[in-house]
Parts: structure tokens; C-alpha cells; sequence
């Protein structure tokens, strides 16, 4: 176990879940991350796990569930449990892309003895966290309302450009005659929209992608909007500067700029943020996601108030005839620790609700 954590709960007068515990769990290629929800909203016992350090999920699960704090609290047996992964979930077998684990979710089940496993894409459970984070739990850059009852997008960068969204479901779909419906239910769209082909919104950024094009054949959004996407754009101004490459890694790129040593790192952030902004903004017409756009991932959060600097709300509304479109629509980026949790544990509550 490499670290152990604790959310406040919302309140301990909130009844515990009739049928026990529920396990969450979000796991990563590096990570696993485990919390039991004793109540709605009261989610704690957060411990997290280096993967490597169990040969499969379900040691990694047994790990967790037999560890001697759980066992102190004598909290009962768990027979929910839900699970994120930051994989594709098509059928029954998963196997992880950045991990060694594979397993079948129907074994996975009955080895643990669970009730119900619910086992989903960690996007698609952090869209599902969407409709249920408090004000707390994200900070809105720029201006504009929520419109209740509308779309909401989802980017997240990081290893990767993560896009989905959540979209209202029936009657709560806003026809401009009662905006004040609060959604009855959501639907997480399952996106690859981070696979997108970029698309440049200025010459610089043009440079970019001729820059980009002599490594790949199709550029796309997530080829620039990620971790390696900050050192191609770093590599791509250093060439356009003629300056030397230094062949800095990501996490160096932003600390340079964040600590306003490197002027060349600052201009790769600032250019970052001005294509999430483009990227963000196309989600946001095609989505109608009037609900807001959240900003998710490793690499935004870490920013800060730079990001809040950046040039990133300015383009995301830069849209010719649909600025004033563009200005109505909030944007957040998401500050809660475990958000993919929230997820999870609202997409079992659901099924067992079913």
C-alpha cells in the first residue's frame, strides 16, 4: 500500500446503505485506488495500491478488503462493488493496455462473491461524476451560466485527451419552454472524440502541425493535448525559434513555466491552453452543452491560476458568429481529489436501483 487517505463524510447522520458497504474502485496503469461508500455521499477508507505490486485486480481487491484497518472498523461484508479502468470495456474480458491485469468480470464476480460488479471505462465514470460534484469540487474559469436540463462536455488531458459528455434524458431535455427542469436522468457518451484531427487556429499553430506531420501521418487532438503533446509542442516552437531542443519531459516543461525560468516553456503552456480552448469550445457547439464544460486530466489541475491566466477561455469562446453562443457557456476544471469515485458510485447506485 503506498498511501492512505480520508474524505469527510457528508454527514454521519446519513442512514448506511441497507445492503453494506460498496467497494469503488479506480484503477490505473500505475495506481489502484480503493474507498468503501458506508452511505450516499460518505465515501472514506481510501487507500491506493501500486499495481505492480500484485500479480492480478483481484489480489490487488482481496488486498485492499482484508487490510487491517477495514478489519478494526468491522464494517461487514461488501457485496457491491464498481469499478473504473482506465481501458476500453467492450465485453466481458478486459485487458488493461498499460498494465499487465486481465481478467473476465464475470469470474472477477463470483471469485469475490459480489452481488453485483459493475466494470466501466474511468472516463465514462468521471463523466458520470459530472451531475453530482459540489461547487467545492470545481472552479469555473471565465464567464457564463449553467443551463439546467443541457448537455454537459468532458476533456481531460493527461497520458492521453479523454472527451466524453453527459446528456440529459427525457423530459429532463431543455426545449426552451421550462429551462428550470432539473435532468431526471443522464447518459455518459462513450467518445473517442480526443481522436479528432487537429486543427490549427493560427500560423503558429500551423508551424505546429507541419512540425508534427514529419512524425506522424494524422495529427491529432490527443497528439498535442497530452503529456507527450506538451514536449511535441516544446520540440516544434524550439525548431521553429531555431533554438536548441532541450528535450524536456512534460512535467519539466510546466514547472520551467509555472516558475517563469524558461520563456520558451511559458509560450508551449500558453499554446496548450489556447488549443484546449479550441477543442473545447468545438465540444461545446457540438454537444449544445449550455450544462458547462469540465476540464479534467492530470496535466490542467496542476496549473492553477495559470491556467486561469491562459489564453485557454479567450479561444474556447473565439468562434466567429458563435462568440456570443460561446460567452453563455460556463467552464470548469474539476478540483475534487477522487472524482472517478463520485462515478462509479452513482452508476451503482443505479443498477441496483434498476
Amino acid at each position: 500500500m503506498t498511501a492512505t487517505h480520508a474524505l469527510p463524510p457528508t454527514s454521519t447522520a446519513v442512514p448506511l446503505h441497507a445492503g453494506g458497504p460498496r467497494l469503488l474502485a479506480d484503477v490505473g496503469g500505475t495506481n489502484a485506488r480503493f474507498a468503501l461508500e458506508l452511505a450516499p455521499g460518505r465515501i472514506e477508507f481510501i487507500e491506493v495500491l501500486a499495481c505492480a505490486d500484485y500479480p492480478r485486480l483481484a489480489d490487488a481487491i482481496r488486498a485492499y478488503l482484508d487490510s487491517e484497518q477495514l478489519a478494526s472498523a468491522g464494517l461487514g461484508l461488501v457485496h457491491h462493488a464498481a469499478i473504473a479502468i482506465a481501458n476500453p470495456v467492450v465485453d466481458d474480458f478486459v485487458r488493461m493496455t498499460n498494465h499487465h491485469w486481465e481478467f473476465s468480470i464475470a469470474a472477477l464476480q463470483a471469485e469475490l462473491d459480489f452481488g453485483i460488479l459493475i466494470v466501466v471505462n474511468d472516463f465514462s465514470a468521471l463523466a458520470s461524476a459530472l451531475p453530482h460534484l459540489q461547487d467545492s469540487e470545481k472552479l469555473q474559469i471565465g464567464g457564463g451560466s449553467v443551463r439546467p436540463g443541457t448537455p454537459l462536455g468532458l476533456l481531460g488531458a493527461g497520458t492521453g485527451l479523454g472527451v466524453s459528455g453527459m446528456i440529459p434524458t427525457g423530459k429532463s431535455m431543455s426545449s426552451g419552454a421550462d429551462d428550470s427542469t432539473e435532468a431526471a436522468g443522464w447518459t455518459a457518451l462513450c467518445s473517442e472524440g480526443g481522436h479528432v484531427t487537429f486543427s490549427p487556429a493560427n500560423e503558429k499553430e500551423v508551424a505546429v502541425l507541419q512540425y508534427a506531420w514529419r512524425e506522424f501521418e494524422h495529427v491529432s487532438a490527443e497528439r498535442l493535448l497530452s503529456g507527450a503533446g506538451l514536449e511535441l509542442i516544446y520540440r516544434a516552437l524550439a525548431d521553429n525559434a531555431g533554438q536548441p531542443d532541450e528535450r524536456l519531459a512534460a512535467p519539466d516543461i510546466a514547472r520551467r513555466a509555472l516558475e517563469g525560468s524558461c520563456p520558451l516553456c511559458d509560450e508551449t503552456i500558453d499554446m496548450f491552453c489556447g488549443m484546449l480552448g479550441t477543442v473545447a469550445g468545438n465540444l461545446a457547439v457540438t454537444l449544445g452543452a449550455q450544462g458547462g464544460i469540465y476540464i479534467g486530466g492530470g496535466i490542467v489541475p496542476r496549473l492553477g491560476e495559470r491556467f486561469a491566466k491562459s489564453p485557454f477561455r479567450r479561444r474556447f469562446e473565439h468562434k466567429g458568429r458563435f462568440v456570443a453562443y460561446l460567452a453563455q457557456v460556463p467552464t470548469f476544471v474539476i478540483t475534487a481529489k477522487y472524482p472517478a469515485f463520485v462515478g462509479v458510485s452513482a452508476l451503482l447506485a443505479e443498477r441496483l436501483a434498476a
